[in-house]
């Protein structure tokens, strides 16, 4: 499992995999992301300031993940991030975080005050449908302004059924509406019942791709590992 990578294309920046306790949601239908946890946080401490380690500042921007939401890392963790943030002056931090966190979003932003924080939110969709019938995330709001309110950046996930290359463009058009950046990854097969749709992927590929691959706000991963982290 590769847990540091480096970032060099669009927005420039370090990013590290960390392992937490878990994901407190687990019913993405399509997600097994939450299998890389622990609940010996004395271990996931030890091999989280290992990676933290890694961290050059470079980029003066590290882009932190885990298996789930930010609020499931160890308090020692955290206080690690903010000091290897500091020594390293590194000005800006995005982190991930389940909708069913965002009343903690606040607080959180007091904690990094030092920083300017970006939350990111695993969307996936604003098809309703798709995404709570189908891919079972958790998120009961409709308004694209309303869920958008205490998040910055947002995941998108495309290749799946049921899509088409007008849905994926609405996606875009309407993350970039209500978003400063957002991200799309593209389906791939894992140890879960959702499959890679080839039709969709096809269709993605050949219309959608083409008008957002360069645009500075919209990251794509082809494949899960494209950031450099993961397995």
């Amino acid at each position: 499992m590769e847990r540091y990578g480096r970032i060099e294309t669009k927005r420039k920046r370090e990013i590290v995999l960390l392992r937490g306790r878990g994901c407190a949601y687990r019913k993405c239908a399509f997600c097994d992301y939450h299998l890389d946890c622990s609940s010996d946080e004395k271990q996931n401490y030890r091999l989280n300031a290992d990676v933290l380690s890694r961290v050059t500042g470079e980029f003066s921007d590290l882009e932190v993940i885990n298996s789930g939401s930010v609020f499931e890392l160890d308090s020692s963790t955290l206080f690690e991030i903010k000091r290897v943030c500091r020594e390293k002056g590194i000005r800006t931090i995005h982190f991930e975080a389940h909708y069913m966190y965002k009343n903690r979003i606040r607080e959180l932003r007091r904690e990094f005050c030092d920083f300017e924080l970006k939350m990111k939110l695993g969307l996936e969709t604003f098809d309703y449908d798709i995404r709570e019938d189908y891919l079972k995330k958790g998120i009961p709001e409709r308004n694209p302004a309303v869920i958008a309110k205490d998040f910055d950046e947002a995941n998108f996930l495309f290749g799946i059924k049921g899509q088409s290359a007008q849905s994926m463009l609405r996606d875009i058009e309407l993350g970039l509406d209500n978003f400063e950046r957002i991200c799309v990854n593209i389906m791939c097969e894992n140890s879960t019942s959702i499959m890679p749709d080839k039709e969709v992927i096809a269709e993605f590929m050949q219309s959608v791709y083409p008008e957002y691959k360069d645009d500075f706000r919209v990251d794509i991963l082809i494949n899960n590992t494209d950031f450099g982290v993961g397995d």
